[in-house]
């Protein structure tokens, strides 16, 4: 057996006959071709380090941390190396894809390390468990794992009751929140002091129809209106009569009966005949009657520039009949979609681009929603269901309110099923309409903040990445949505105002209408691109 001495010796020799080797064999890049050059007998015994150039580290994951939340969920980790290593995450083994709502980010580089997170904006239970990190580099590589839990699994509802998974949350418990017999919800709501209880509207499938049918409403005993301004016991409802209204064609069918558009005769001083959108009333019962004309008068008394234009009824014969201004560019929802810059209008059979909307037309749309929302909220009226797909385009980008909930055929997505019949916009919603179906001036104020990002996005359904159960938790537990790209920030922070957890915090309407104001004449809008 060698001595210790043999054995330094051996290695002395070994590393001169190293030396030697390495002066005889012309290298251009050494730390590459040193493996396929050297002799195997010193690849043996030749430390790693010693075939590395100056400075080369291979990777290593020093830290990997449990995902901790700030504003979104972030898993830190540090790595180093030289040259700097490429970082692959995977998923339960699968190799992740990044994209906009999962993305590394390195937030600080000190010399061969590297501090970052890996990303997530808005997790779900789906995107619970283990994430493997790999760094890479041409010397080595490491990994890591590191197990995350961001949600619980929805409850699945086998009932086909559409149970939202809150102990709160069912129709008909206790609270005073509720207060009618039928599980329906009203997408306005008039909050009076009086007994009388004006019902509710839904939508037929097309969307340039604003008109009420019978539904009950859900009281709300959080938000009242003032005495001294109910509705006027003398309101007028202009009677039309039935020759006057020519058909032209059916727009669609929905739960209270069909929409045409039509030509309407002797209605305006100015004109002989107008096109408006007529919407007949299926059922006839004294009940359905009586709901009819309540809500006739309910909307003859909404008078505002951006409020879509009730006109009057009919009611000669069967069935009863409503009209309404006819906007010409149809629902704002797919108005934003057509202008976005993605879509494409088939002209003459044709394809050809649409014109896609600017920032300042964005800001003129949503300062006259702002508007009529004011004036909603000046008449202690709760719109319940904001949202582009119950505002209306006219002519040189005129923007108006309608459509109080009647567009749920077309839009079935945009809601959430609760009971037999019941259709929840929880998108749209706050916390406190979900758990507790509490809906105030604050309530809307929170869906104008989301209609505001349905703008900004060309008409993207909100959350549109998660199912409804997933929606309800994340709202529930204060998450809210990202900024688009194209949205300014003072727009954003607008928002984020309109997003306060506590309603309290909210903006005021008015604020909200002022801010927007300005910023839209910050911004010259030119209009005749859109006609």
């Amino acid at each position: 057996m060698c001595c210790h001495a043999c054995q330094t010796l051996s290695f002395r020799q070994t590393t001169a006959k190293f030396s030697m080797f390495l002066s005889f064999t012309p290298l251009v890049h050494p730390v590459i071709t040193f493996p396929l050059l050297l002799p195997s007998f010193l690849l043996s015994i030749v430390p790693l380090s010693l075939l590395l150039s100056p400075g080369s580290v291979p990777p290593t994951i020093v830290q990997l941390y449990q995902p901790v939340r700030n504003q979104d969920w972030c898993i830190p980790f540090t790595v180093t190396g030289n040259p700097r290593p490429d970082l692959h995450w995977y998923h339960e083994g699968k190799l992740l894809e990044e994209q906009q709502y999962i993305r590394t980010e390195i937030h600080e580089i000190t010399d061969t390390e590297y501090h970052g997170c890996l990303q997530l904006d808005i997790p779900t239970h789906i995107h619970n468990g283990i994430y493997t990190l790999v760094a890479s580099n041409e010397f080595g590589e490491d990994r890591g794992n590191v197990s995350a839990h961001f949600m619980h699994i929805p409850d699945v509802d086998h009932s086909g009751t559409g149970g939202l998974g809150f102990s709160c949350i069912t129709l008909k418990c206790s609270s005073s929140v509720i207060s009618n017999d039928d599980d329906s919800a009203s997408p306005l709501h008039h909050v009076s002091n009086g007994n009388n209880t004006p019902s509710s509207s839904e939508m037929g499938p097309d969307a340039v129809i604003i008109g009420m049918t019978k539904i009950p409403v859900i009281e709300n005993p959080q938000y009242f209106r003032n005495p001294g301004s109910m509705l006027k016991s003398d309101t007028f409802v202009q009677h039309i009569k039935r020759h006057n209204i020519l058909l032209k064609r059916e727009l669609g069918e929905g739960a209270f009966g069909k929409v045409f558009l039509a030509e309407c005769y002797n209605l305006s001083p100015d004109q002989e005949k107008i096109l408006v959108a007529v919407k007949t009333l299926k059922e006839a019962s004294e009940s359905g009657r009586a709901d009819f004309h309540r809500e006739a008068e309910l909307l003859t008394n909404l008078q505002h520039e951006h409020i879509v234009k009730f006109y009057g009824v009919c009611v000669e014969s069967d069935p009863l009949i409503m009209v309404f201004e006819y906007m010409k560019h149809g629902d704002l929802n797919k108005f934003l979609r057509a202008h976005g810059p993605d879509a494409v209008l088939m002209a003459d059979g044709q394809q050809s681009l649409q014109v896609e909307l600017t920032q300042p037309q964005m800001l003129h749309i949503a300062q006259q929603i702002a508007a009529g929302m004011v004036y909603l909220a000046s008449q202690h009226f709760v719109h319940r269901d904001l949202a582009t797909r119950n505002c209306l385009v006219g002519e040189n980008l005129l923007v108006k309110i309608g459509d109080f909930g009647m567009s749920r055929d077309v839009y079935s997505t945009d809601y959430y099923r609760v009971g037999g019949h019941t259709m929840l916009p929880i998108r749209w919603m706050p916390p406190e309409s979900i758990m507790y179906r509490r809906f105030t001036t604050e309530s809307d104020v929170w869906s104008l903040g989301v209609v505001l990002w349905e703008i900004f996005t060309y008409g993207k359904q909100p959350w549109y990445q998660l199912s409804n159960n997933e929606v309800i938790e994340c709202i529930t537990q204060g998450r809210v949505l990202q900024r688009p790209r194209t949205c300014p920030k003072e727009v954003y922070d607008l928002m984020l105002g309109c997003w306060q957890r506590e309603p309290y915090m909210r903006l005021n309407i008015k604020e909200i209408h002022n801010l927007l104001q300005s910023l839209a004449k910050a911004s010259p809008v030119y209009l005749d691109i859109l006609g």
